[in-house]
């Protein structure tokens, strides 16, 4: 990721989910906050409700790919939290990637979205 970090300490997630703003749509869960830095730091949750290792595993990998590939859309500076909801258990890529950018628009964190991209 070229302009992002990971967001690892607790206590850095426990500061967005309280003073952030959160949206949420059928698959994933999106807190957001101003980080006063010049790069975002992405963090990505998924509950043990959620499934095994092994499904918990490769919706983290789906969400950061997707992140990843989209991140010159969202705007720097900003700390994220992504959490999957239990229905995102058998998402695709395409659905990852679309409930993603759905929520940026949502939060206003992202710069233009094409369609051709979707």
């Amino acid at each position: 990721m070229k302009f992002s970090e990971s967001l690892k300490k607790n206590s850095d997630f426990q500061k967005v989910y309280k003073q952030g703003k959160s949206y949420a749509n059928r698959y994933l869960v999106l807190y957001v906050l101003e980080n006063g830095t010049v790069c975002n730091r992405i963090g990505i949750s998924v509950s043990k409700k959620v499934g095994n290792s092994i499904v918990r595993h490769r919706l983290k990998r789906l969400i950061k790919e997707a992140y990843r590939l989209q991140e010159d859309k969202f705007y720097r500076g900003l700390d994220i939290v992504v959490i999957a909801r239990m229905s995102a258990k058998d998402i695709s890529y395409k659905d990852t990637k679309s409930a993603l950018l759905h929520l940026g628009g949502l939060q206003n964190i992202i710069k233009s979205i094409n369609k051709e991209d979707e």
